[in-house]
């Protein structure tokens, strides 16, 4: 049981008032089995949201809530809130083995993989939930166990609706988006701080983009723990931040290290956090965090959500992402209002503004969740060419399988203007990639059966060579590509056929 006493409840704003309301309407209207997505910008209060059309359903319906997290903190968080406004609830942690007396409470809240182990074990571990709420709705983890309330209401809640695997968009799980509030709206409103933005340009050569699709660790580290970096890191910092509370995002562990170490030589007051710190540790670079007005905290992957301290006054992105939801989880940190600060600054060190535009931008969210291949390529491919920067990394499997350095040795944007220079089309570099693919697949495979696999294989890179080919054409568009690839497909399993008959 949480204390009350030490938790008071926030009070709804009037739009989080009339969303609920909203949401709660939308749910009666289309009855059992239909699942809504609610997008709001960090810092929009969708905890608060959230844990009131929990307390009004459960009012309403007489049915039970249970509520997805993917972090513990998040779970308290909400566990919280729901306790402070009469809603009795209970965390299911990975201790609870069992709910005997589940008869007590109103509202549960579970992380994703704890729950989809007991529910693997017993179907029934919790009765009567009517409504499933799924916080963080972007990430795939949750789809598991959506299997086990088909018959209820699922709604998911997220600043970015655009999901985490490119492959399994939040279409296939839910029936319609309802957008909130953008993020100029509430600054207008003075619900949000405004970002003041500061961009710097950087030399993004060598870094590599993974089978996730964002940028792999490895290279950023490469690229973002090299002294010329962490000088202008510093750099910046001293133009534009110095003396403020900041908090600094790199990608990689060794990158942040880094940025301890030379932070630290110039006397500033300077702690690193990562996710391999116990919690107790994390708990302490937190608090101290919190109390010193001065702190620059430099940290990996664990600050994007469950994370709200609203006396930071900077935000540095010493990073590169192609992730849209990971840039606005970013800098939403600094977004929080407070009396005395409605305005925060971003510094911009990886030419995510570029790639992206400014964080307050107006986003079509609606298009977004309809045709997210479509939304998601012409923000990468008109706002930033940086596809030509980056090499692209084959995992551990292909480099057992394949003749990398032949890979790796042709560029098909090379090519191209060689081509055009020697007055051939540049279709001939299409052609010539394909022979490179052709040759490497023949040279590791056995009989035609696992070439052709291994053409499978190769889908990844061959993407990626023809988006470099689209880009040199001017001819970048959705359908345009994925004719080209369907083609290229089909030719080299051709080819692929023909070498061994």
């Amino acid at each position: 049981m949480i204390d009350t006493d030490l938790y008071r409840a926030k009070q709804l704003y009037p739009f989080q008032d009339k969303t609920v309301q909203t949401i709660i309407e939308e749910l009666e209207k289309n009855g059992k089995q239909f699942n809504l997505l609610y997008q709001l910008p960090t810092g929009g209060g969708k905890t608060v949201i959230f844990s009131e059309i929990a307390r009004r359903f459960i009012e309403r319906t007489k049915e039970k809530v249970l509520i997805l997290t993917h972090r513990i903190e998040l779970s308290i968080q909400t566990s919280k809130q729901l306790q402070a406004i009469g809603v009795n609830n209970k965390i299911i942690s990975s201790e609870v083995k069992a709910i005997p007396d589940q008869y007590e409470y109103n509202c549960f809240i579970a992380m994703v993989e704890t729950l989809n182990n007991r529910l693997n074990e017993n179907v029934n571990f919790i009765e009567n939930i009517g409504l499933v709420i799924v916080d963080e709705a972007h990430y795939n983890s949750f789809r598991k166990i959506f299997q086990f309330y088909k018959n209820g209401n699922i709604l998911g809640v997220t600043a970015t609706p655009l999901s985490s695997n490119r492959s399994l968009p939040l279409n296939d799980n839910y029936n319609k988006l309802l957008v909130g509030e953008s993020i100029s709206s509430l600054i207008e409103k003075g619900y949000l701080a405004d970002a003041i933005t500061y961009t710097y340009d950087v030399n993004l050569h060598g870094l590599k983009i993974g089978s996730n699709g964002d940028f792999t660790v490895n290279s950023s580290d490469q690229v973002y723990g090299n002294y010329f970096m962490q000088e202008k890191l510093l750099f910046a910092y001293e133009e534009v931040a110095i003396g403020e509370k900041t908090l600094i995002f790199n990608s990689g562990i060794e990158t942040s290290i880094r940025v301890e170490e030379t932070f630290k030589k110039r006397g500033y007051n300077i702690r690193h956090l990562d996710s391999t710190f116990s919690d107790k540790d994390r708990k302490d670079v937190v608090q101290w965090f919190k109390e010193t007005p001065d702190a620059i905290l430099t940290s990996v992957g664990i600050l994007t959500t469950g994370f709200d301290e609203p006396t930071v006054q900077t935000i540095i992105l010493n990073r590169a992402t192609r992730s849209l939801t990971l840039y606005h989880q970013m800098i939403g940190r600094g977004s929080r209002k407070l009396p005395n600060k409605d305005q925060f600054k971003l510094i911009d060190l990886g030419n995510n503004v570029r790639r992206f535009g400014f964080w307050q931008d107006y986003l079509n969210w609606q298009d977004a969740f309809r045709f997210p291949d479509r939304f998601l390529e012409s923000r990468l491919s008109e706002l930033e060419d940086l596809e030509f920067e980056v090499e692209f990394e084959f995992n551990k499997q292909l480099q057992e399988i394949f003749n990398i350095e032949k890979l790796e040795s042709f560029s098909i944007k090379d090519t191209y203007f060689s081509c055009i220079e020697s007055g051939l089309k540049g279709k001939v570099a299409v052609e010539q990639s394909m022979q490179n693919h052709l040759e490497v697949i023949t040279q590791a495979a056995k009989n035609p059966d696992q070439a052709l696999q291994f053409c499978n294989f190769l889908s990844e890179h061959i993407e990626h060579r023809l988006k470099h080919y689209t880009r040199c054409i001017s001819k970048s568009t959705p359908n345009y590509l994925k004719y080209l690839i369907e083609t290229y497909d089909r030719q080299l399993k051709q080819l692929v056929r023909n070498s061994f008959y």
